[in-house]
């Protein structure tokens, strides 16, 4: 797996279709096929950057998982 905003390959799993980027430091979670992006802010809540990628870039590859 190949995190959609660095390209860093550096991802780590942290539940069930949950993971986590520590080089852009984004977690991504997998719904439906699609990846699901979100910024942890500093008080542990969550900011959706899904808005920012093109549906293609988050679409999941059976083979990419």
């Amino acid at each position: 797996m190949q995190c959609p905003n660095c390209s860093c390959k550096d991802i780590g799993k942290i539940g069930i279709n949950q993971y986590y980027c520590w080089n852009c430091f984004i977690e991504l979670s997998i719904v439906n096929g699609m990846l699901s992006l979100h910024q942890v802010e500093e008080d542990g809540s969550l900011t959706s950057l899904d808005d920012l990628f093109e549906d293609q870039d988050l679409s999941i590859n059976a083979d990419a998982q």
